[in-house]
């Protein structure tokens, strides 16, 4: 039998592990339901997801719900869709910009028990190099994307909807041109 989301989420909420590598206090941000359909597999929260407890509150949350051709509430509909990074606490900032990768501690200790109750999921969304590494190994984002139907059924590879991949976009029109029509048919599939 799954186990309780309810104790589950409360032991993700206590868990104090990578605390002393984190620059603010832990808060885990993920959201789950035995009834999600859907799972976005993402990277780590950002600062205004940490700040707000809700993922993809920001401008990669607009690229992402842009690309799914969806709005806040088709997006946040737990019972639909299920959200979880490799990290569920926000990481910190790398010296050279941008932040840091998800810590390598949570999904270990986590992610086999999340996706345990998670048991209506369809199809799961692999947003960002992390998300593909953990669950695909390791492997090369743009081509993962290319080749976004070796994964499917199961798994659709995506680059993390950051500002920085307005750039990556422009230089690759394959992804909007087949991958985005691509995703959002197998994402209303997913659905039913």
């Amino acid at each position: 039998m799954a186990e309780d989301i309810a104790r589950l989420l409360a032991d993700i909420r206590a868990c104090r592990v990578c605390a002393p590598h984190l620059p603010f206090a832990p808060r885990p941000v993920l959201h789950i339901s035995p009834t999600a359909r859907l799972l976005i597999a993402s990277q780590a929260p950002g600062t205004k997801a940490h700040d707000a407890g809700i993922s993809f509150f920001d401008a990669s949350g607009d690229r992402l719900r842009a690309w799914l051709n969806m709005d806040r509430g088709e997006f946040y509909d737990g019972a639909r869709v299920a959200i979880v990074p490799a990290g569920m606490c926000y990481p910190g900032r790398l010296a050279s910009g941008g932040d840091a990768p998800p810590r390598p501690e949570c999904a270990p200790l986590w992610r086999a028990r999340i996706l345990a109750a998670l048991p209506a999921i369809r199809l799961t969304l692999l947003v960002g190099g992390y998300a593909q590494n953990l669950v695909l190994g390791p492997g090369k984002m743009t081509e993962r994307v290319r080749d976004f139907r070796r994964f499917l059924p199961h798994y659709f590879p995506l680059p993390h909807p950051s500002w920085r991949t307005g750039a990556w976009e422009r230089a690759n029109p394959w992804f909007g041109e087949l991958v985005l029509p691509a995703l959002r048919k197998n994402v209303a599939e997913a659905f039913g």
